[in-house]
This record gives structure tokens, sequence and C-alpha cells, in this order.
């Protein structure tokens, strides 16, 4: 490309992620993922210092971007006061309007959480709520989620939840107004033109034009490769 250095270096969280790596490998020492992915910070550092333009194409085109967890251990314990956590968030986000994440198989999972939370968050103002997560499409929750999900209207209450009410309370209705105030603060930070592109780009990639059929199949495969 000859310019994704230059689109990563741009992204205002750059000068706060990385000032000089020296390759100590302390990142990688303490990294949970590291534990059980092929994922080393260390080297996803050393990639982006060192500029080199097709190595961070691979990065980007590849599982090892998303297999960071975001749990900032890198950012306590570097030395030099790196946060390769937060350098995975910049890679994570040119992936995305590059078109990349949807070449791998961790990546366009972004579909997924697309289609999931953040359509939630702008048709009923909450990332997770029980209507959504459906225990035909959501068998990992188990016979108590079921039965939870079909006596909802009974239970709630007793849990002091105001359940599609007016007012206060969790699980109560979300006005209309703050709906329309939310879809503007994904418009004018540009994530509303983000999830159009991640949209777009997965459907492309994966033939799939279907909503649906494609969140099902992002959703539920598993090449089990994960020792990229």
């Amino acid at each position: 490309m000859g310019n994704l250095y230059k689109l990563i270096s741009e992204d205002p969280r750059f000068e706060e992620c990385l000032t000089a790596c020296m390759n100590c490998g302390i990142c990688t020492g303490v990294c949970p993922a590291a534990e059980f992915y092929n994922y080393d910070p260390r080297k996803i550092m050393d990639i982006v210092q060192r500029q080199d333009e097709k190595e961070i194409e691979n990065l980007l085109s590849s599982d090892t971007i998303w297999y960071c967890g975001q749990c900032m251990s890198c950012k306590t314990r570097c030395p030099r006061n790196n946060i390769p956590g937060t350098m995975i968030n910049v890679l994570r986000k040119v992936s995305q309007e590059m078109g990349y994440f949807a070449t791998s198989e961790k990546g366009i999972q972004q579909f997924a959480l697309k289609e999931a939370l953040v359509n939630n968050i702008l048709e009923i103002g909450y990332c997770v709520h029980p209507d959504r997560v459906l225990p035909e499409r959501h068998p990992e929750q188990g016979p108590i989620w079921e039965w939870y999900v079909e006596h909802i209207e009974d239970i709630a209450p007793k849990l002091g939840a105001n359940y599609h009410g007016d007012g206060p309370g969790a699980l109560r209705n979300i006005r209309q107004q703050n709906l329309d105030e939310i879809k503007l603060i994904f418009e004018a930070t540009g994530a509303m033109k983000l999830t159009e592109e991640i949209d777009s780009a997965a459907k492309k990639e994966s033939g799939i034009s279907n909503n649906e059929e494609l969140f099902d199949r992002v959703f539920t495969y598993n090449s089990e490769n994960n020792e990229e």
C-alpha cells in the first residue's frame, strides 16, 4: 500500500502508545492472550516502529490483532510507557477502515458485533438486552436463560427492573428523543460511517449479502485454527 504507517501514525492515540520500544518483551511476558495464542505484542510494536509496510499489511489482514483482550497489563509494565493494547486499537481501526479485517476469521467477527451490539444501541438504546439474546441463537446461555426469557414479565419486576416501562429503572423503554441523540453522536464521531464500512467490506469479502445469513455464518464459524 505504501501509506499504512502514515494512516496509523496520524491516529491521535499513536503518540501516546508508541514512544520508543526497545523490544524488552515485558509486554509479551505479562500478556494473558500470549499465553493461549501465537500472539506477541512485542513483535507487533516492532513491526510498527520499523514502518515495514508489508508486515503492517499482513498484521491488518490477520487474526493476530483481534486476540488482544484489552486488559492493558502491558500499559502498567512497559518501562518506556508504551501501550501495545492501544496500538492494537489503532491497528484495528485502520483494518476496519481499509477493509482488511474481513479477510481474517477473527476480524470478520466485527460484522457480528456490528449487527448485535451496535444495532441494539441504535434501535433500543441498550448494547445487551434480554429481548435480543434469543435462546435459539444463544444455546450457550443454557436452560435457565431460556426459562428466564419465557417468564421475564413476571420475574423482572421482582428483581427491581422496569421492563418495557416508562420512567427510571433497568430494562425501561428508552425515549425516542434519546435514541435520536445517540444516532447523532454516532454520526458526529464517525462511528456510523465505520459501521457502514464494516458492513460493506464483510459482505463483499464473504459474498453473502443477507445480513442474517452472514451474521449466523460469522457468529458460529470456528476453524479452530487459532495458532496463526
